[in-house]
C-alpha cells in the first residue's frame, strides 16, 4: 500500500505517462531504441539497467539505473515534486522512476558503495512502501 496523506504531509506526485514509449516498451520494442528516443522516460533506462544487471554487467546497470534516476528526478520536479513526499507505484508512470531507484541501489551495492545502496533503498521505501515491497521481493 502506498502512503497515505493523513497528516498535513507533502502530497503524492504523479509522473505524466508516455503513452508512445510505454507502447513501445510493452509490444517488446529494444529499452535501448527507447531510450535513444525517448531519453528521459525512466522506465526504458530501468529495463536497460534490469537486463545489464540479470546479465551480470553490474557497471553498465549502474549507469543505466543512475541515467533513469536522474532523468526521473527532473520529471519529479517539474510535477511539483520538493524532494519528499510519496511517489506511489500503484501510478504506472511512476514505476519507471522507482524501478531506476532500485536498480541503482542493487548496482550499487554490487560494486561496493554500501552508502548509496541505503540511501537508495532509503528512499524508496520512503516514496513508495509497496514499490519497495515488490520490487525488493
Amino acid at each position: 500500500m502506498d502512503h497515505e496523506n493523513l497528516i498535513a504531509g507533502p502530497p503524492a506526485t504523479y509522473l505524466p505517462g508516455n503513452a508512445e514509449a510505454d507502447a513501445l516498451l510493452a509490444g517488446g520494442a529494444d529499452p535501448a531504441e527507447v531510450a535513444a528516443k525517448f531519453p528521459s522516460e525512466s522506465a526504458a533506462w530501468a529495463s536497460l539497467a534490469e537486463r545489464a544487471f540479470e546479465s551480470g554487467d553490474v557497471v553498465q546497470a549502474y549507469a543505466y539505473a543512475r541515467t533513469g534516476y536522474h532523468r526521473g528526478l527532473d520529471q519529479l520536479r517539474r510535477a511539483g515534486w520538493r524532494g519528499q513526499g510519496p511517489i506511489p507505484w500503484s501510478h504506472e508512470p511512476n514505476r519507471g522512476f522507482l524501478r531506476s531507484l532500485h536498480m541503482l541501489g542493487a548496482a550499487a551495492e554490487s560494486i561496493g558503495e554500501d552508502e548509496e545502496a541505503e540511501r537508495c533503498q532509503s528512499f524508496l521505501r520512503d516514496s513508495s512502501t509497496e514499490a519497495a515491497r515488490r520490487l525488493n521481493g
